[in-house]
């Protein structure tokens, strides 16, 4: 847009002064940079719009830090009626920092001002819209505002079960984000619990099951109760001015969102359907060019990263060829003689491993042998002969005789002479009681440690 006559009719339109004259001062002391001049006037207007219809009680100051209101003769919706498409409300409104501090930035400037301008798509800015800073900074705000979300999600699931719209369980800024990522618009539904009109809506439009899968596979949907802090704030900064209230929204450049439509009141599922798939339609252009552009720069960047990385490899390449030519022999010495060393280091160290292993299975059976030997053959039942069951850690059991005056210290013997343990730090320990028979038991013979006649004795590993 680059005639002095449209940007003056366009700034007109927008900010609803009758004035030329005027206009065109404002505009020079801009250097006739339109969205400059646009952002400079609404900027400087702190009037604030009444309370919505059904809005909860907040003072006049909260209104006046939540938005900032263009001067014109009309009303917003009847200025932009005059030029807008049909059914549709096309305006930029501007985030504050409060909001966008946690989160993750907006689309590309392929779907911002610019392009709705170029397109032909009037818009009008609104001033700041004071979405209230947390005490706790950016990281509290948005892990308040997500706690909100996942409570209306529950909320209204609760009320009306999982038919309708799949609302993100997140705070706004990161639902737009979402929604750029996913190169999809933004639906906004705002809730007022106490209206008449909201549980028909609620029950008969948005879980209609054709809308509700309309929204779900075309939109990434956010909603929030006026009651709650963002939602409230939503609603101004929307103007929302009666309810049900919903809206379609897209991100914008330099922290704003373009409003592409607003439906205020009831509207039946397939009136509803029809509006969405209207603004679905006419953003399609746009969201195809977002994707494609971003597509393109990822491309571009990829490129350019190859070219550098080819380039960089072919100058080191020349500049390492001479050295490796002269150093090549020498390398692949030196290498091999590496090579053998680590080889026999290794086959030494298996060597030895391997032979440290046999002498201490070796010398493990020797010990098992001798100790199977010192218990001596297992005597027939008989008054003084004691049973013994030995219950192991993987579940084995074994079972042997003893005679009653045999000590603690033989059935370790025994159980060492089974070769069912890997480990040599363990106790036995009988269940009811539980008794611990441990080295300062290893003297006492079966009869005085209470095990005769019979005993059920269990393998406890110490740690």
């Amino acid at each position: 847009m680059s005639d002095p006559s449209d940007k003056l009719a366009y700034f007109q339109a927008i900010t609803g002064l009758d004035d030329s004259d005027l206009c065109v001062e404002i505009l020079t002391a801009h250097g006739w940079d339109l969205e400059l001049a646009i952002s400079s006037f609404t900027a400087t207007d702190s009037h604030a719009p009444p309370p919505p219809e059904n809005h909860p009680a907040g003072t006049s100051s909260d209104a006046e830090q939540f938005i900032s209101q263009p001067r014109q003769s009309g009303s917003p919706s009847t200025a932009v009626a005059a030029v807008a498409p049909p059914g549709l409300v096309w305006r930029v409104v501007t985030l504050p920092i409060s909001v966008i501090s946690g989160s993750l930035g907006l689309i590309s400037g392929a779907i911002g001002l610019g392009m709705w301008a170029a397109g032909g798509v009037l818009s009008y800015s609104l001033g700041l819209i004071g979405l209230g800073s947390g005490r706790g900074g950016g990281e509290a705000s948005v892990s308040a505002a997500a706690t909100e979300a996942v409570e209306f999600v529950a909320s209204f699931e609760r009320d009306y079960g999982t038919r309708g719209p799949n609302f993100v369980g997140e705070g706004f800024m990161d639902a737009l984000q979402r929604s750029r990522n996913s190169y999809k618009l933004l639906f906004v539904y705002l809730h007022s619990p106490e209206h008449p009109d909201t549980p028909a809506f609620c029950e008969r439009t948005l879980c209609s099951e054709p809308l509700a899968a309309y929204i779900n596979e075309n939109f990434v949907s956010w909603g929030g109760s006026i009651r709650a802090s963002e939602g409230f704030k939503m609603s101004n900064s929307l103007k929302a001015s009666r309810f049900p209230f919903c809206a379609v929204v897209m991100a914008a450049t330099n922290q704003r969102i373009v409003l592409l439509q607003q439906v205020e009141g009831p509207r039946s599922p397939e009136l509803m359907l029809s509006e969405l798939s209207k603004v679905v339609e006419e953003s399609a252009s746009v969201l195809v060019a977002a994707r494609h552009e971003a597509e393109e720069r990822r491309n571009n960047i990829r490129l350019r990263e190859e070219q550098d990385a080819a380039y960089r490899a072919a100058l080191e390449a020349d500049q390492a060829r001479e050295t490796q030519r002269r150093e090549e022999q020498e390398r692949l010495e030196r290498e091999a003689a590496e090579a053998e060393r680590k080889r026999k280091e290794e086959e030494e160290v298996r060597e030895r491993e391997a032979r440290e292993a046999a002498e201490r299975e070796a010398e493990r059976a020797r010990i098992r042998q001798e100790k199977a030997l010192a218990l001596g053959a297992e005597p027939e039942k008989g008054p003084d002969v004691t049973r013994v069951l030995v219950r192991f850690p993987a579940g084995e059991r074994k079972e042997r005789r003893f005679y009653s005056t045999t000590t603690i210290q033989s059935l370790y013997d025994y159980v060492d002479s089974l070769g069912c343990l890997d480990v040599d730090d363990y106790s036995l320990v009988s269940n009811f009681p539980r008794v611990v028979y441990g080295p300062e038991k290893a003297n006492l013979n079966l009869k005085e440690a209470g095990l005769h006649p019979q005993a059920s004795l269990f393998v406890e590993l110490n740690s």
